[in-house]
């Protein structure tokens, strides 16, 4: 049935985003000037009365210079620590595909990571894979467009997903549903996998680590992520055979960081040549058992919180909340874990309150206000 689709193709995407195009190429639309970013607070109240978060788009955080400075002192510390998780995934992904995979990042916290993930495969086993950064929306779904590009492109390649962090696990839902619908819609089946370097929500099967740790690309939004917001579905912006869309900063070239971070963990895999990988080291890779999840309906019932949405756990998300959303509280499971310096400076920046909450399953958790 897909090969119709094919007869109709899907133009190449124009060059977009700060990064290398060898490292990621984002089958994305150029969203400038058609666009423009919303208040936090006018945002936040779409959002509540039925909006979509993905129709409007948040105003950029600036980060403070001790801020940017925790960044950089973070990626120093824990540069070691997030190229070893990038080692176990990668393996995992070479281990179960095979080498005729195309790595698809989730933007935009998956770029980075599949960045990573490219780098690494090329470095260590000399294989250079496909790498595109795609949209996907929780309430619409994968861009079905960007799918059809790659098939169109790598007809013989399995597609292996790719994202940051699992949270409560919502894209995980999204990205099987979505490929279930790709399926009944197109006829090709899509393999609903999704790689991520962190999974403290206990709902992926590919994952670098389980333990709710700080990547520091989850400090910053776009400065980050190839200098792209993250991504917009408007039907009045994007056309039939046009990719979802995103707006690019190129203002703010001076102040990011995209590069910066990748180049820092990659330099760590020349070490880990030196030690081969087992994968014994991959004996907690089997069970999904959605932990996280259960923790939440806990905070759910004691804060007489309604909507799961409202509940944001985990150091990615937590992070997010921070910067993109008005939260009412943040939780965390110890005051002097040290995965949560940037997590209580910006809470005392933007006056939020935080509190212990030791139970936790999670490093930390975001609760947003109801306005």
């Amino acid at each position: 049935m897909i090969d119709k689709f094919f007869a109709d193709r899907i133009p190449d995407p124009l060059s977009i985003g700060c990064y290398n195009t060898n490292d990621v190429i984002f089958l994305l639309k150029n969203l400038n000037g058609l666009l423009s970013e919303t208040d936090l607070e006018t945002r936040e109240k779409r959002i509540q009365s039925g909006g979509h978060y993905s129709e409007m788009l948040p105003i950029e955080y600036v980060p403070s210079k001790e801020y940017l400075n925790l960044f950089h002192e973070t990626l120093s510390k824990n540069a070691t620590k997030v190229a070893e998780a990038v080692r176990v995934v990668a393996e995992l992904i070479l281990k179960r595909n095979g080498p005729k995979v195309v790595l698809v990042s989730l933007a935009r916290a998956g770029t980075p990571i599949g960045v990573l993930i490219k780098r690494y495969l090329l470095e260590i086993h000399d294989l250079d894979l496909p790498h595109y950064s795609i949209s996907i929306i929780r309430g619409k779904g994968i861009d079905e467009n960007a799918i059809l590009y790659i098939l169109q492109n790598h007809p013989e390649s399995k597609i292996q997903f790719i994202d940051g962090w699992t949270g409560k696990g919502a894209i995980t839902a999204v990205l099987s549903q979505a490929c279930t619908e790709f399926t009944v819609r197109f006829g090709y089946e899509l393999d609903s996998d999704l790689a991520v370097l962190a999974d403290p929500g206990y709902c992926v099967k590919t994952f670098g680590t389980r333990e709710d740790f700080l990547i520091p690309s989850a400090c910053l939004n776009s400065t980050v992520s190839g200098l792209v917001s993250r991504t917009v579905c408007r039907m009045d912006l994007i056309g039939d055979k046009e990719f979802h869309g995103v707006r690019f900063y190129e203002e703010l070239l001076q102040e990011e960081v995209s590069n910066l971070f990748v180049d820092t963990i990659s330099a760590e895999f020349k070490k880990l040549r030196q030690c081969p990988f087992g994968f014994g080291e991959t004996k907690d890779h089997a069970e999904v058992t959605w932990q996280g999840i259960k923790g939440i309906n806990t905070i759910m019932e004691k804060f007489r919180i309604e909507d799961i949405n409202f509940i944001k756990p985990g150091i990615g998300e937590t992070t997010r909340v921070l910067l993109r959303r008005i939260p009412e509280r943040i939780l965390v499971d110890n005051l002097e874990n040290p995965n949560l310096k940037h997590i209580l400076l910006l809470s005392k920046d933007k006056g939020v309150p935080v509190e212990e909450y030791p139970d936790l399953t999670y490093s930390c958790c975001g609760i947003v206000r109801r306005l």
